[in-house]
């Protein structure tokens, strides 16, 4: 086995040209991708040749130190084919579609040793596997990377804070509230009210699905965060639906200001900051 391996080392480092352009022909016909340009696909085959014929020179042992350059060199690669849009089985092949070149010169270097050639083989598939999990990992923690921080920005696009008026701040919510996203509001809230030195805090729940348990109790804690900054809490879009959970649920909502409407909210936050709203009638001729 040992000379076997041997002899797969020297097949990565002997004739890298001819290597080269069958694993490029390899790529081409498993799926040609304008995404990434011939000159930028060479240029990583080449890359990762070079890389791969240092490492085997001193052992087979993927995960040992010696692969290290070439375990980070495909972390790079499955990087950036995730951000490109790749999908990890067009990832992953850019690795295994090696094994058929490099089985067809291992045929060829072992021919007169059965048993050579079957470890020879075996070698070669050995290698070329971990490369490939190890590069699907990569592009996965990649994606997941991604996926996680398009959650957060969504999650900061969904929970704006806008000022109604002086001493006043807003905050519409749409759509599932949960305990990441509560954080969020309360972040939001917290620096909106800092940041403006308002009094006042309108939660609008008018887009919210539904309210169990565990939504209100999010709710609350971001009232008591809002009165802890010395600032009132009141939560619009109280609807007969979700008024009906909340006393089912016995959810205790004493001492917290509620209306059915964003409108009434305003009014009455306006009434506590010293304002009036009032119709004003058109002139004639204006």
């Amino acid at each position: 086995m040992a000379d076997a391996r041997a002899k797969t080392a020297e097949i990565l480092r002997s004739d890298k040209t001819a290597l080269l352009d069958d694993w490029m022909a390899g790529l081409r016909k498993v799926g040609g991708d304008q995404r990434i340009s011939d000159a930028e696909l060479k240029a990583q085959v080449n890359g990762l040749l070079s890389l791969l014929a240092d490492a085997a020179g001193q052992n087979t042992d993927v995960a040992s130190e010696a692969w290290r350059p070439v375990r980070e060199n495909l972390e790079e690669i499955s990087r950036a084919r995730a951000l490109q849009g790749f999908s990890s089985a067009e990832t992953a092949m850019f690795v295994l579609s090696l094994k058929q070149p490099l089985f067809s010169r291992a045929r060829t270097a072992l021919a007169n040793d059965a048993q050579a050639m079957a470890d020879g083989t075996w070698a070669i598939n050995d290698i070329v596997d971990a490369l490939g999990i190890h590069t699907v990992k990569a592009f996965q923690k990649t994606r997941e990377d991604v996926i996680m921080r398009q959650q957060e920005e969504m999650l900061e696009l969904s929970t704006p804070v806008v000022k109604l008026w002086d001493g006043v701040i807003a905050l519409p919510m749409i759509g599932t509230l949960d305990s990441a996203r509560t954080q969020i509001v309360m972040e939001s809230l917290l620096q909106k009210l800092v940041d403006t030195g308002s009094e006042i805090a309108i939660i609008d729940i008018t887009g919210v699905p539904t309210v169990d348990t565990l939504v209100a109790q999010h709710l609350l804690k971001a009232v008591t965060a809002i009165r802890l900054m010395g600032a009132e809490c009141i939560i619009s879009g109280i609807r007969p639906q979700i008024a009906q959970t909340i006393v089912h649920l016995g959810v205790d909502l004493q001492g917290v200001t509620t209306k059915a409407t964003l409108a009434d909210a305003l009014a009455i936050a306006l009434k506590r900051v010293g304002l009036t709203v009032s119709r004003v009638k058109p002139t004639l001729g204006a």
